[in-house]
């Protein structure tokens, strides 16, 4: 009887986990949905500025003018990774993916990195194991304005500006669909314009004039890019936590299955031998 009694309080344990799981794969695709919707609602404003910013550099080059300081290349002596994680765990392996994701950029980089971590998971990484960390951001929440990451993007265009890093690069997990997130590490200084064939360019007239447009819109870009990587990460961390929780549920059910069937062998084998205890007194009494 006291086998039962343990495998009962197991049922009723894995039971409870399985509704707390549930519950949270629930509240994790209310999320994604929001999520997903935010970012694929960037993604053509993201595409169209690099469009502009390309069109803006290739009429200051054909002009003959110096290019904007957030374009302008020079030997990478420094380099700042801002990598961006999510504050909790039971996503699945989500933060280890990137975590290792940008320690492997790290160990290739032959010049000397410094981090501006966002989320708690990478801070913790990111400090256990004695990597430089210059500035932590933590609770920005599930649903972060672009005002709540200016500071973020203003650390990377302030140092880069005075010449304390040569590049910065920016580290996260890039929201594909429900099963699929890909950590990638993407350079944000110096801004590089995409190529746009002459045949597609659209000859635009900038007012007051061309690097007067560019230099009020590379901030902007920056601190968009910063933003959407941002808005990625959290679609990312939402999917994967709907399906690790969606899988937590699965192992529990099934767990209580096997647990139900051993129950009902372990009661089974209890009538059997209190049947045998019986019939062994009534025996003994008729003999």
């Amino acid at each position: 009887m006291a086998n039962i009694r343990i495998i009962r309080r197991r049922i009723r344990s894995v039971q409870n986990t399985a509704k707390i799981t549930k519950a949270m794969q629930m509240i994790a695709a209310s999320k994604m949905r929001r999520a997903q919707e935010r970012v694929l609602a960037g993604r053509p404003y993201s595409s169209k500025m690099q469009e502009v910013l390309a069109d803006l550099a290739a009429q200051i080059e054909a002009a003959g003018e110096a290019p904007h300081p957030l374009m302008a290349r020079r030997p990478v002596r420094k380099t700042m990774v801002i990598h961006v994680t999510p504050d909790r765990g039971m996503c699945g392996g989500l933060n280890s993916t990137v975590n290792r994701r940008t320690g492997q950029f790290i160990l290739q980089e032959e010049a000397p990195v410094t981090l501006v971590t966002v989320g708690r998971k990478g801070r913790d990484f990111m400090v256990r194991y004695g990597r430089d960390v210059k500035a932590v951001f933590t609770d920005l929440g599930d649903r972060p304005r672009l005002a709540d990451t200016l500071p973020i993007s203003h650390i990377a265009i302030e140092d880069y500006s005075r010449g304390e890093v040569d590049r910065v690069c920016i580290a996260y997990a890039r929201f594909i669909n429900t099963a699929i997130q890909t950590p990638e590490v993407l350079q944000l200084l110096p801004v590089e314009s995409a190529e746009v064939p002459p045949s597609q360019r659209v000859g635009y007239i900038y007012e007051p004039h061309e690097l007067g447009v560019l230099s009020g819109l590379l901030p902007r870009f920056v601190e968009m890019q910063v933003y959407h990587a941002i808005l990625e990460s959290i679609a990312s961390e939402q999917s994967a936590r709907m399906v690790a929780m969606r899988n937590a549920t699965d192992n529990a059910r099934e767990m209580i299955d096997s647990l139900t069937l051993e129950l009902n062998k372990a009661r089974q084998d209890s009538i059997t031998r209190e049947l045998l205890d019986i019939v062994g007194g009534v025996s003994a009494l008729e003999g």
